[in-house]
């Protein structure tokens, strides 16, 4: 297993997809977030395929069917990829940017607009309970892996204390929780528009300006 990297010259880890897509989804994830984001979004890519392999009804968004396999990779590998520093300036929420920058990477392999929309749905309301859950089945998929890697678990793994010791056996989370906490909030204080009162940021926002001096884990998270 080749250890992730914020390096895009380096091979990705044979856990990703071999499909142009899944690469290209890769290379731009790895050269622009930092190696504690880059590992949360691997392990939420796997905590995504754990998912749809215990689906019921059976997922269409496991590798036997590997063009939804691509989009169900590119969903979780991208998106937190608003966070990254070359998105401070739009003021757009994290997750639009990071939905934004997905469809325009599926852009270059003609992939289907339908297609690319579920994708960037499963990005910009990755934050949005109630709303990812219900929107379509790879939104689903995308919100409950990311409140697995965030310690909430899914009904739909038995196995998940298995799964997380697993998964951060080979992806360490490197304080991930801080890392993209402080990133919301940098952004945000540059650019208020990026944190609206009612969005996930906009809590990180309100709780880092109640305790501007606490340097753990935003309260708010």
């Amino acid at each position: 297993m080749c250890p992730p990297s914020s390096s895009p010259e380096l091979p990705p880890p044979n856990c990703i997809p071999s499909a142009p897509i899944s690469q290209a989804a890769f290379q731009l994830a790895s050269s622009l977030l930092a190696t504690p984001m880059l590992n949360h979004s691997i392990r939420v890519y796997l905590y995504a395929q754990a998912i749809a392999s215990h689906s019921q009804p059976p997922s269409t968004y496991t590798p036997t069917n590997p063009h939804q396999h691509d989009l169900l990779f590119t969903a979780c590998i991208l998106h937190d990829i608003g966070t990254a520093p070359r998105f401070d300036s739009d003021p757009q929420r994290f997750e639009v940017c990071g939905a934004d920058a997905a469809a325009a990477l599926l852009s270059h392999f003609n992939v289907r607009a339908e297609d690319a929309h579920q994708v960037w749905m499963a990005i910009a309301l990755h934050t949005s309970p109630g709303l990812a859950e219900r929107a379509s089945e790879l939104s689903r998929l995308v919100r409950e892996a990311v409140l697995c890697d965030f310690g909430k678990g899914s009904e739909k793994l038995g196995a998940w204390e298995a799964l997380r010791t697993q998964f951060e056996a080979r992806f360490e989370r490197g304080e991930v929780e801080k890392v993209l906490g402080d990133r919301v909030v940098e952004q945000a204080l540059r650019l208020p528009r990026k944190a609206e009162m009612a969005s996930w940021a906009g809590g990180l926002v309100r709780a880092y300006a109640e305790g501007p001096g606490w340097e753990g884990v935003n309260r708010g998270f």
